[in-house]
């Protein structure tokens, strides 16, 4: 089949899950759910078996256990699970031209002019059969013309298959499916359209675009659009991944290994909440270092995928430990993410502690309505008065109390600014 444009999209099958019975097979056909094992943690991945009961990921485990009492819970190996995704990226970028790592267990390759030389569904299900024979792992891909045809075309592949919907049936392909298949269409969003007597795609597709505009603002012409199987997205090379980095250059050099170390923490700190406000997770932390003879240097660590500070101050820390000769003066200091993929694991994904869970979620809520310099971990105060925004304790900050948290006062970030400026 030739094709004009040609979409691959491939899709681990319930990813944690199937690492997790592939280290034990023992776990082949049981009820399985990965994420925190406290009532209130959150369903990271769970297994079919599961499903079936109304089981889903993002759910509360209070809930999913109360679904499927028989579920086996599994706290989960975030290193184990990066290990595996890099591994099958690996065997992508071996063999595609061109291709998209979308989120840790989700890829986009785009084979436009491939069908000429080898067929492209052909090809497709070689890559797909190459990444079980050598992960272990089970994977489910769809071909079109798009990426949004070719994400719904896996989801209907599922659980571990293969589906190709070849050129000029993409909207009659979509016609029958109800309106929550398309990607974007949430739950809310599905409620309200079916509350219009919207219910399958057909009908979403039939309805003018402008009726739809004002139904649902500016998202009615991409929903519209995409009931019409209309998807100019675009394959982002997964060498081009972006990074998200900040840096400080010192009026003065410095030897001051407490103050060099908190403002590290408090880089990492700070790209920690950027990485969550966008939905992302980093795989890649860099620490960089120019002394004052201006010679420069980097190290830099592979990380699992995460977005938690946590992790991120620790790594950093260590690796500047270790890259920092304590004999000469510093100009500039540095940190750097990068391998970033799109996921919405939480701070911790596998956190037990529900009262920690709470926290950070509270943190972020606070960072998002006032700003991301109204709290921050005491571990980066001695970065803010190094920076020249000294935060006086007297009245401006409280205690750093049992979690190592500052709260600014509003007042405080008037008078300060932002205490990462420089």
């Amino acid at each position: 089949m030739f094709y004009e444009k040609a979409i691959l999209h491939l899709d681990l099958d319930t990813f944690f899950v199937s690492v997790e019975r592939l280290k034990d097979s023992r776990l082949q056909g049981v009820p399985l759910i990965v994420g925190g094992k406290s009532d209130r943690a959150v369903v990271a991945s769970c297994s079919y078996e599961t499903r079936q009961y109304g089981v889903h990921s993002g759910m509360s485990m209070r809930m999913a256990r109360y679904l499927c009492p028989d579920a086996l819970v599994i706290s989960g190996d975030m290193e184990r699970y990066s290990y595996y995704s890099r591994l099958i990226t690996d065997i992508i970028e071996e063999r595609a031209p061109l291709f998209e790592k979308a989120s840790i267990d989700e890829f986009y390759v785009d084979l436009v002019g491939m069908d000429r030389f080898f067929g492209c569904y052909k090809w497709s299900g070689e890559l797909r059969q190459t990444i079980m024979r050598e992960s272990g792992l089970p994977i489910s891909l769809g071909l079109s013309v798009n990426k949004m045809v070719s994400k719904v075309a896996t989801g209907e592949a599922k659980p571990n298959g293969q589906l190709e919907v070849p050129n000029g049936i993409e909207r009659d392909f979509l016609a029958p499916m109800p309106v929550s298949k398309i990607p974007m269409v949430g739950e809310k969003t599905s409620r309200f359209l079916a509350s219009m007597g919207i219910q399958k795609v057909h009908t979403l597709r039939d309805m003018p675009p402008e009726m739809l505009v004002r139904m649902l603002g500016k998202m009615g012409t991409l929903i519209w659009e995409r009931a019409n199987a209309i998807d100019k997205t675009p394959v982002m090379p997964y060498m081009e991944s972006k990074s998200i980095s900040t840096e400080n250059t010192f009026e003065t050099d410095t030897t001051d290994i407490e103050k060099l170390e908190s403002l590290i923490l408090a880089m990492a700190e700070k790209l920690g909440f950027q990485l969550r406000q966008t939905g992302r997770m980093a795989g890649c932390i860099t620490i960089k270092i120019r002394y004052a003879d201006f010679n420069t240097f980097t190290k830099q660590a592979q990380i699992p995928y995460t977005s938690s500070d946590q992790v991120l101050m620790t790594k950093g820390r260590e690796l500047f430990r270790s890259l920092y000769d304590r004999r000469l003066l510093i100009r500039l200091v540095g940190v750097r993410l990068s391998d970033l993929v799109h996921g919405h694991h939480q701070i911790d994904l596998f956190e037990d502690t529900e009262k920690v869970l709470h926290l950070h979620q509270a943190i972020d809520r606070l960072k998002n309505k006032y700003g991301s310099s109204i709290l921050f971990r005491g571990a980066g105060l001695q970065a803010r008065k190094f920076q020249q925004s000294v935060i006086p304790t007297d009245h401006h900050a409280s205690p750093t109390g049992k979690f190592g948290y500052v709260l600014r006062s509003r007042q405080a970030q008037r008078e300060e600014g932002p205490p990462d400026s420089s």
